[in-house]
């Protein structure tokens, strides 16, 4: 979950790596540093805490001369967030550099290993075994640095992105991936290695991605790539176009807020290109209908809130197109041997494409022999790469570790697949698909409308910034956009905060609520109107305060609530995209209350690379 970049060109490297780091600090910020070649040696800088510290500490990278260097944000795995620990590391005698987002495995045999040949450790990273494993092979065959690198690794195990200098060859960067993520953008006067597309952005919309066990060696007017073998290989280079501004936050006062209001944007994007006179056209699901038909089941499989996108969708595919669904966690997976029979289809929704167990889960999906259609954000990822079919959400760059507009493109993309799957095995008439097609082109204009209710929420946010818990209730489809709401508010906020399915109170969760609890219903399904009213009033005779989040045509859970958001109606099915504004909103501004980094919460990474 860490962010690498690497330079060699014309200009200042370390004003360049730092550019390119404050674009991957959302990927971890525990530590920072950098290596550069001066001219006569590696010089390397580490600080601790956020990327500014190293700044400063180099004066933006001013006090540190050279062409060519390697930069590192951190997220803590092995060793705790200390200078020590903080990348780059290195050899013994400072001659070789390496930068790493990933984990290996076999670090601590590899480090006994080590030890016995006179190796001395000064981390208890498990990086640094691979700066000194460079070392032992660098020596041992010649000092070629690919002969080295190709040794290490067959030694290594586990998943790496590796950025590396030599002090021998100061005009190469050699970098190399399995597991974790990298690309390689080629620029005017110089080329760059990064973890994500967002820190090359500023030098180049040309980018190479690197599959795993391949290796690419970079000069200032040269790339060349090779196979795990250390034979060369030719790669073709993809054109990024997302708009650099979408990466700044443009008079926002965080990343989060400026994404919040780019939803109705977002939205639009993704839908657009897939409603043609009224039909669905997902050219990139490349199944026909007789094919869609012969689908018996869906598995959705996701993390964090894109699996919370997939509990909505249960519920969207399920009523329209009549299919069963399962909705797994990545991560449990494919640790219960689960049972894909043919007929299946498993559906992958990650933002980044490069979460690390839903692209373990997509692999086991695919050694079954089962169909796979990945939903991802970001262009050429790994998921996106190695799933049968692709269906991108055209949500831009989204920097701000909670998500919020890749979450409402996700919950879009799903609607759409579900309403082609009805349409396909004639679940649902024309004149029903075009009712339902009116109603998603609505949502971004409705989505806009609720922005405008900001300041109301930010209000009662405020009363609530010293809370202790929370609690969100739903039935349904508001179950799921309980889970999120709830999610938003404690990652951003530290709160402790649950969502519970409202008819499960009385099985022993009612038992938290006392005086002043402040507990967030969600109220968007008419047909369980009155129960969850019925629910409501079971906390409030317990002491709570209950905040509802309803439609606007809900007048009677006045009577109920001590506050209401009403949301535009809309069909029943796609309430999730409007009734989580709101709580998205209430999220942020309860952080903001009490003085928090909305953008980078304690202990979490935007991208989860490693399990």
């Amino acid at each position: 979950m860490c962010g690498i970049v690497g330079y060699v060109g014309k200009e200042q490297a370390a004003p360049i790596l730092l550019d390119g780091l404050s674009k991957l600090e959302y990927r971890g910020y525990d530590s920072a540093g950098m290596a550069v070649y001066d001219g006569e040696k590696i010089v390397i800088n580490k600080a601790t805490g956020r990327l500014k510290v190293l700044s400063e500490l180099t004066h933006d990278g001013k006090n540190m001369p050279g062409h060519i260097g390697i930069g590192h944000t951190r997220w803590a795995t092995h060793g705790e967030p200390t200078e020590a620990n903080a990348h780059p590391h290195f050899n013994e005698d400072r001659t070789i550099a390496v930068v790493h987002n990933g984990i290996i495995e076999n670090y601590l045999k590899l480090r006994k290993l080590l030890t016995d040949r006179g190796y001395t450790f000064r981390s208890e990273t498990d990086t640094e075994v691979v700066a000194h494993l460079l070392d032992y092979y660098y020596n041992k065959y010649d000092k070629d640095p690919l002969t080295a690198l190709v040794k290490v690794i067959h030694r290594v195990e586990g998943s790496y992105a590796l950025g590396i200098i030599f002090a021998d060859y100061p005009g190469v960067v050699y970098s190399v991936r399995k597991d974790s993520p990298l690309i390689v953008g080629k620029a005017e006067g110089g080329n760059l290695i990064a973890s994500d597309v967002p820190a090359v952005l500023k030098y180049t919309r040309d980018v190479y991605f690197i599959e795993n066990g391949e290796i690419a060696r970079l000069t200032e007017d040269k790339i060349e790539f090779f196979n795990v073998d250390g034979e060369a290989i030719e790669k073709q280079s993809k054109h990024i176009d997302w708009d650099i501004n979408a990466a700044e936050k443009n008079g926002y006062e965080h990343f989060m807020l400026k994404e919040i209001y780019e939803q109705p944007k977002a939205v639009k994007d993704t839908i657009s290109p897939r409603i043609k006179d009224n039909q669905i056209v997902i050219e990139e699901l490349g199944m026909t209908d007789d094919e869609i038909r012969a689908i018996k089941k869906i598995h959705i499989i996701a993390c964090g809130s894109a699996y919370h996108t997939g509990v909505t969708s249960k519920y969207v595919f399920e009523g329209l197109a009549r299919i069963p669904v399962e909705v797994d966690l990545a991560s449990e997976f494919r640790y219960r041997n689960p049972i894909l029979e043919e007929g299946a289809m498993v559906i992958i929704v990650s933002q980044s494409g490069e979460t690390a167990d839903s692209l373990a889960a997509l692999r086991l999906a695919k050694e079954r022999g089962v169909r796979t259609l990945g939903i991802v954000n970001v262009v050429g990822s790994s998921i996106a790469r190695e799933a049968d079919n692709v269906m991108y959400t055209w949500a831009g760059p989204e920097i701000a570790v909670a998500t919020t507009k890749a979450y409402s493109c996700q919950l879009v993309a799903e609607y759409l697949l579900a309403l082609k799957f009805a349409q396909a095995r004639g679940t649902i008439n024309q004149e029903q698909l075009t009712e339902y097609l009116h109603e998603i082109e609505m949502l971004p204009n409705q989505i806009e409308s609720l922005l405008g209710n900001r300041e109301r929420i930010q209000k009662f946010a405020n009363r609530y910034v010293a809370a202790k818990d929370v609690f969100f209730i739903g039935r349904g489809i508001d179950y799921a956009i309980s889970l999120e709401g709830s999610l938003k508010l404690k990652e951003i906020s530290y709160i402790h905060s649950e969502a519970y399915a409202a008819g499960e109170l009385k099985h022993g969760t009612i038992s938290l609520i006392e005086d002043g609890t402040l507990v967030t219903a969600v109220v968007t399904q008419e047909d369980l109107y009155k129960k969850t009213i019925s629910n409501i009033v079971e906390v409030k005779t317990r002491g709570a305060y209950v905040l509802a989040v309803t439609n606007e045509d809900n007048l009677e859970i006045e009577k109920a609530a001590d506050s209401v958001i009403y949301i535009p109606k809309t069909n029943s099915y796609f309430t999730n995209s409007l009734a989580i504004i709101p709580l998205q909103l209430f999220g942020y501004y309860v952080s903001v209350g009490k003085g928090l980094d909305v953008d980078k919460p304690r202990n979490l990474a935007k991208s989860v690379t490693v399990e």
